[in-house]
C-alpha cells in the first residue's frame, strides 16, 4: 500500500514539474509592472533598444530620477520606451525591461524624450521606419528632445536637427558631418543647447547635459544638489557648450 502511495506522488510531482523553466518563463512574461507616474511632473521618456550603451542610458536616468527627492518643483517621472516589452540588452551585457513598447502601447505625453546612444546608431537603426516615425511623432508636443553620443544620428535622420546647432561624440563629429552635411555641427563642446534640443558629446559627460537641463528648468542652487547627491563636481561656467541665441 504504501509503495504504491509512493508511487503515485512521484508521478503527480512529475507531471506537475514537467518543463518547469518554460512555466516560470511564460508567468514571468505576462507579468508587467507599469511605472508610477505621478501627476504635475515632467514625463521623460528613455528610448532604448538592444545594443544600447548604459552610460548615456544610466547618467541622464540618474540626475532626471533624482528630481524627485527635491522640494518645491516639477519634478520628473522616468520610463523607459523601446519597440517591444521584452528584455533589451545593452551593449555592455546588461538586461533592461522596458516600460512601454511604442509599437503598441498607449504611452504618456512625453515632455522630454532622451535618445541614449546605441551599438547600430550609426547603421542599421538609421533605417528603422517605426522608430524615427515614433520621435517624430513625440517631437510634436515635447518640450525638449535630447540626445547622447551617436542618438545624435537618430535626431538628425528623423529631421529634428534640420534647423538647429548640434554635436555628437568627438571622434564621430567627422562621420556626422560627412552623413548631414546641410548640419551645423559644433565640436569640442560637451552640449549643445538649440530650441527645445540638447545633444551632448555621450559618455560620461552625458552628466553634465543633464545637469544643464536641471539648472534651465529649476535653477542653479537645485542643479548642484542633484550633482551633489551624485558626487559630481557641477559648474555650469566651466562647462564647453555651445547654446546660439
Amino acid at each position: 500500500m504504501y509503495r504504491n502511495l509512493l508511487v503515485f506522488l512521484l508521478v503527480v510531482s512529475i507531471a506537475s514539474c514537467k518543463n518547469p523553466s518554460k512555466d516560470l518563463v511564460e508567468k514571468v512574461e505576462e507579468t508587467r509592472y507599469l511605472p508610477k507616474l505621478e501627476p504635475n511632473r515632467y514625463n521623460v521618456a528613455f528610448l532604448i533598444m538592444d545594443g544600447v550603451y548604459n552610460t548615456e542610458f544610466t547618467a541622464p536616468y540618474d540626475i532626471f530620477q533624482h528630481t524627485q527627492y527635491r522640494e518645491n518643483i516639477k519634478a520628473m517621472n522616468t520610463f523607459t520606451v523601446a519597440n517591444t516589452l521584452k528584455p533589451i540588452t545593452s551593449f555592455e551585457g546588461v538586461r533592461i525591461l522596458p516600460d512601454f513598447d511604442y509599437t503598441k502601447d498607449s504611452i504618456p505625453k512625453i515632455d522630454i524624450l532622451v535618445v541614449p546612444s546605441a551599438e547600430h546608431h550609426l547603421d542599421t537603426d538609421l533605417n528603422d521606419t517605426a522608430m524615427l516615425n515614433f520621435i517624430k511623432k513625440v517631437d510634436n508636443d515635447a518640450l525638449f528632445i535630447t540626445s547622447h553620443c551617436d542618438g545624435a544620428f537618430v535626431l538628425a535622420k528623423a529631421g529634428l536637427l534640420d534647423s538647429v546647432a548640434s554635436t555628437t561624440f568627438p571622434s564621430d563629429i567627422q562621420k556626422y558631418r560627412a552623413m548631414f552635411p546641410h548640419l551645423q555641427v559644433k565640436d569640442s563642446v560637451l552640449f549643445v543647447h538649440d530650441g527645445k534640443y540638447i545633444t551632448s558629446a555621450g559618455g560620461a559627460k552625458s552628466f553634465e547635459a543633464a545637469l544643464y537641463l536641471c539648472e534651465y528648468l529649476y535653477g542653479e542652487e537645485i542643479a548642484k544638489s542633484l550633482a551633489g547627491g551624485l558626487v559630481i563636481d557641477w559648474n555650469l561656467a566651466s562647462v564647453p557648450k555651445s547654446i546660439p541665441h
